[in-house]
């Protein structure tokens, strides 16, 4: 069964954005977005929340044709324009680049969209990532841990709604050479999941 995978950069603080949300903060070299496209161009597809989509879809499509642009640059933009893609929103009327609108988060169907065949399936977006996480179907966590202190912004973890923690298992680490730390953990279900 395909993985439902949040990868996300966080600041040490806990924030995904800084505020008036800000990303340019993110410690992203050609070693890090390299990693980042050895992840991603085997996924099934890619989730994303209205806000995230657009602004992929505003950079992306074409950033390869920029000469200067550096390799992992050019190679995302291939990967992003290719890789299947559903954007939850309900407010969007039209999505290119193999795209498909969804308009709520529907666990059957999600549940559904995993047992399907294909790589694990990648969502972004602090908004649907949380939505996701309410209905419990992240299945794993890819946190890049960025040595910065925000000290405001947009939280990737909310204020939790329930007094149950979520219990995670350790798959791995990695310090890249610009600092920033990848923390990889699934989720530790019980053994009848």
């Amino acid at each position: 069964m395909r993985k439902i995978v949040l990868m996300m950069s966080v600041s040490l603080d806990g924030y995904m954005e800084g505020p008036d949300r800000s990303l340019d903060w993110h410690l992203v070299d050609d070693e890090l977005h390299t990693h980042f496209n050895d992840v991603l161009k085997d996924m099934g597809a890619f989730l994303d929340g209205r806000v995230s989509y657009e602004m992929m879809a505003a950079f992306w499509p074409t950033a390869d044709r920029d000469p200067d642009a550096p390799r992992p640059v050019a190679d995302f933009a291939a990967i992003w324009r290719n890789m299947p893609k559903l954007v939850f929103s309900r407010t969007l009327q039209r999505a290119d680049w193999h795209t498909t609108i969804v308009r709520d988060v529907v666990v059957k169907d999600i549940e559904a969209l995993k047992a399907q065949d294909g790589g694990d399936l990648a969502v972004g977006g602090a908004e649907l990532a949380a939505e996701f996480m309410r209905h419990d179907l992240v299945d794993e966590f890819r946190l890049y841990v960025h040595p910065v202190i925000l000290g405001a912004g947009k939280r990737l973890f909310p204020a939790a709604e329930t007094e149950t923690p979520t219990g995670l298992r350790l798959i791995g680490t990695h310090t890249f050479g610009n600092g920033v730390v990848l923390l990889h953990h699934e989720r530790a279900r019980h053994p009848a999941d």
